[in-house]
């Protein structure tokens, strides 16, 4: 069956009709959150690549529910980013633009009047062609677009986290992260399936580099900024990988049918 069909065939799927999320990948960031709190202290909050806005809507609810702790006296903000019209969300404003350009940046921190996220998150990714090192390729391209303008909206110390194809030439991706963000950790979600190549990053302590300063012109991939951009070894970054949910819960790669049977 395609993609499509094995979706609504799938437990993720069929709870999230149900508690209202927009996507099965709700869960997935609900899910590293169980095991990372990582909206703990989150008053400004990013969502790059938001469509069709599932993690906007965790966003939404975490941070506008009384359950998350957060400094006293701010009241949480949320912007999402996407090229394409999302319907509305409580709480939530929504920009239509383009991540890799200028003027998304500024319009985000216009939106948080002058300061810093706390957080940013991104679900995107391509649409996938089956070839893996194509794939790989061309979403970890996505990841260096969303990290540079993660660079110039998130404050130090805070947090980034995004969707990666893992591969065998992942490795220097992550050499790239851990320039701006001293703990690196690949979690892979529950209601992540086990067959996808499909991983998440969670990136904290945002710490860039004496003098770095973000520009939007330059692509990540120079290393100018960096000491040493050459890999010694296929071992030299080694991340930790983490599985998040409840692993004793539903299986993300068994249909609906099979379950309940």
């Amino acid at each position: 069956m395609g993609r499509t069909s094995k979706d609504k065939r799938d437990i993720y799927y069929r709870k999230a009709k149900e508690e209202g999320w927009r996507a099965r990948s709700a869960f997935k960031l609900l899910q590293i959150d169980e095991d990372f709190n990582i909206f703990k202290d989150v008053v400004r909050a990013v969502d790059l690549c938001a469509a069709p806005g599932s993690w906007s809507q965790v966003l939404s609810r975490k941070l506008l529910g009384s359950s998350v702790p957060r400094p006293e006296g701010e009241e949480p903000k949320i912007v999402s980013v996407d090229l394409q019209e999302m319907a509305p969300l409580e709480g939530v404003i929504q920009i239509k633009g383009d991540i890799t350009k200028l003027s998304t940046v500024q319009e985000i921190i216009g939106h948080f009047e002058g300061k810093l996220a706390d957080l940013v998150v991104c679900d995107g990714a391509p649409d996938v062609t089956g070839m893996h090192d194509m794939d790989e390729y061309v979403q970890a391209q996505l990841i260096l677009a969303a990290l540079n303008i993660t660079t110039h909206v998130l404050k130090p110390g805070g947090t980034f986290i995004a969707k990666i194809f893992r591969g065998k030439d992942v490795t220097l991706l992550y050499e790239q992260l851990k320039v701006f963000f001293p703990s690196v950790t690949i979690a892979k979600p529950k209601s992540s399936r086990n067959s996808s190549i499909e991983s998440f990053v969670l990136c904290q302590h945002y710490t860039p580099p004496q003098g770095y300063v973000p520009t939007i012109i330059n692509p990540m991939l120079d290393y100018q900024y960096a000491d040493s951009n050459e890999l010694v070894g296929p071992n030299r970054v080694i991340v930790p990988f983490i599985a998040c949910g409840d692993l004793k819960g539903f299986d993300a790669d068994k249909p609906v049918d099979s379950m309940s049977s």
